[in-house]
């Protein structure tokens, strides 16, 4: 069951979290496909370019990051601050 973000994300708590991205139905965001062989190697660099981006727009840190064959990982610290 999904839950609003304001019930999830507690900045008194800390100001890191640890995001999770997936692709579904056996899609694949990076790599080769082994089911049809098809290269979906350039959107890695895709992906981590509009990371950065997103940092720079949003009022976040881009601490860690991680892009993998169907999904990637993100360590982000969140400013208040600016966010306010």
């Amino acid at each position: 069951m999904t839950r609003p973000r304001n019930q999830q994300v507690s900045l008194e708590s800390t100001p890191y979290y640890h995001c999770i991205g997936r692709c579904v139905r056996r899609s694949f965001l990076c790599g080769e496909d082994p089911l049809s062989g098809r290269p979906f190697e350039l959107r890695r660099a895709w992906v981590i370019e509009r990371l950065a981006l997103l940092s720079e727009v949003f009022a976040i840190d881009l601490c860690a990051y991680a892009v993998m064959s169907n999904h990637y990982h993100r360590v982000v610290r969140i400013h208040a601050d600016q966010a306010n």
